[in-house]
C-alpha cells in the first residue's frame, strides 16, 4: 500500500467513521504525514504510540485533539487506568492545572463511553513513605547523581529537592498502571515537547537508558512526537539524544 491508502486504514483503526475536517486539504496533508509515515515509523506499537500522543498534546494543552486521541487509545485497547495514569504522569513537569484541563476532557470521554468514574486508585504509596520509596525509584532511573544533586543542594533550596523525591517519583512513579520504562519514555517525551527544558531531556535520555529504553525506541518516540510539537522541538530533542548517546555508541 501507498501512504495514502496507508493513512486511510490507520485513521479508520484510530478514528471509526469520524468526518476529519472541514479543510481537506490541510487535512490530507495531516493525515497522510501523521498517519501514512510518522505512525509507522521506528519500533513502537499502536498503544504506545497514543500513550505518546496522549502526554503530549496534554502538555502542549491542544485539548480538542486529546479529546479526540482519548478515544483512539481506548479504540487501539489501551484501558482507562493506563489512559489516566498517562495524563497524571505530566503534572510534575506541566503543572496542576493544565493537567486538570486535561483530565477533564479524559473524564467526558469515558463517559460518554459508558466508563464508571472514578477509575480505580494506582496508588501505592502513604504519608510515610512517599518520600523514602520516591528517592529509591529516583536513583534507580538516575543512580547516584541524586544523592551528590541532594548532598550538595544549598540549605535554602533543600525543600526543593525534597519535593522532587517525594512528588515526582514518589507521588507518581510509584504508582501502578504503567510500568517504570514506559513512564520514562513518556516523560522523556513530555519534557521535550516543552521546549527549552534541553536539560532535563538530556537527564531523561540518560534515564531511559538506565532503565532499558534504547535509542532506536528514543527516536521513534520523538519522532512520533514531531507532528504535535514541530521540527524546532524534534531537532533539538534528537540533538539531545545524540549527545548523550552518540551514533557510534548507539
Amino acid at each position: 500500500m501507498n501512504r495514502v491508502e496507508i493513512s486511510a486504514e490507520t485513521y479508520k483503526q484510530l478514528f471509526g467513521d469520524s468526518v476529519p475536517s472541514a479543510d481537506p486539504d490541510f487535512q490530507d496533508i495531516l493525515t497522510r504525514f501523521i498517519f501514512g509515515e510518522v505512525f509507522h515509523q521506528g519500533n513502537l506499537d499502536d498503544k504506545q504510540r497514543e500513550l505518546i500522543t496522549l502526554v503530549v498534546l496534554t502538555a502542549n494543552q491542544t485539548l480538542p485533539q486529546l479529546r479526540a486521541h482519548v478515544s483512539a487509545a481506548l479504540n487501539v485497547g489501551l484501558t482507562p487506568v493506563e489512559i489516566k495514569e498517562s495524563v497524571y504522569q505530566c503534572a510534575p513537569y506541566i503543572g496542576f492545572p493544565k493537567t486538570l484541563n486535561a483530565l477533564h476532557e479524559v473524564n467526558e470521554v469515558f463517559q460518554a463511553r459508558g466508563i464508571a468514574l472514578p477509575i480505580e486508585s494506582q496508588q501505592t504509596v502513604d504519608e510515610t513513605n512517599r518520600l523514602d520509596k520516591g528517592l529509591a525509584v529516583q536513583m534507580e532511573i538516575f543512580g547516584e547523581i541524586i544523592a551528590n544533586m541532594r548532598k550538595h543542594a544549598p540549605a535554602n533550596q533543600q525543600h526543593i529537592q525534597d519535593y522532587l523525591s517525594a512528588f515526582c517519583f514518589g507521588d507518581f512513579y510509584t504508582r501502578t498502571g504503567l510500568d517504570l520504562k514506559t513512564r520514562e519514555l513518556l516523560t522523556l517525551c513530555m519534557v521535550s515537547s516543552l521546549g527549552g527544558a534541553e536539560g532535563q531531556v538530556k537527564a531523561h535520555v540518560q534515564g531511559n537508558l538506565n532503565v532499558g529504553n534504547n535509542k532506536e525506541t528514543m527516536i521513534a518516540a520523538i519522532t512520533h512526537c514531531l507532528p504535535y510539537m514541530g521540527f524546532p522541538r524534534t531537532l533539538n530533542a534528537l540533538a539531545c539524544v545524540n549527545e548523550i548517546i552518540p551514533e557510534n555508541e548507539a
